[in-house]
């Protein structure tokens, strides 16, 4: 398998940018990610916006690659092979490669190689790195090598302006009204909300209806 074939099948969203981050009480995390720091692991339990993170990383960095590792499941740790050529390495749910032998000794590795060429690595996990269940010692201790720092959820206000940017990217208006709503009534973690308005988005344009609550309440069952 060559480490780059399924890399390259991976598509960033390109509404993933910095601009369009949302999450007050991240501003310091997000100055580290945009600066020059060799090495950094965020981490959060819910979905709180890694994932936008490293992407936009990607988007900012030509030279760089972006791997979802909840989809590890597919590939072989060679996969690891030969990603220091990239100036900026993004490792999304690294929480996946726990206490699985042959991926954690790939990552111990690609640290070692990382850090002989002087690039950029960051990594993204549910937990802080003492919580992934790693087994390799060796692996641990180079988890907390550089800047360790927990994403702080979103409030209410934030996941209200966050459906809304969703909402006009996707060309429709949403008012606080009918976000507030589906934070009341529906999963309130970003990625379920998300897929629920997406999901609403789709029915209305069938339906030919505006997205309001009493729709809302027909499409969901409410």
């Amino acid at each position: 398998m060559s480490a780059y074939q399924i890399p390259l099948q991976i598509k960033l969203n390109d509404a993933a940018t910095f601009e369009n981050f949302i999450g007050s009480g991240n501003e310091h995390l997000v100055s580290i990610l945009q600066s020059n720091e060799t090495f950094v692991y965020y981490w959060s339990r819910g979905a709180t916006g890694k994932t936008h993170l490293a992407q936009a990383m990607c988007h900012q960095q030509q030279n760089s690659i972006y791997l979802p590792l909840a989809e590890s499941v597919q590939w072989q740790p060679e996969i690891f092979e030969g990603l220091e050529s990239f100036d900026l390495i993004c490792l999304d749910d690294v929480e996946q490669l726990a206490n699985r032998q042959d991926w954690e000794e790939a990552l111990f590795n690609l640290f070692n190689r990382v850090r002989d060429t002087g690039k950029k690595l960051t990594i993204s996990a549910h937990a802080s790195p003492h919580h992934l269940g790693i087994k390799l010692k060796d692996l641990l201790s180079r988890l907390t090598w550089g800047v360790t720092i927990q994403v702080q959820p979103l409030s209410d206000e934030d996941k209200v302006a966050a459906l809304s940017l969703r909402a006009k990217q996707r060309g429709f208006g949403l008012s606080d009204e009918v976000a507030g709503y589906l934070l009341k009534h529906c999963p309130r973690d970003m990625k379920n909300l998300f897929t629920i308005l997406d999901r609403l988005d789709d029915a209305s344009l069938q339906a030919q209806r505006r997205l309001t609550i009493p729709f809302i309440k027909e499409c969901l069952e409410l």
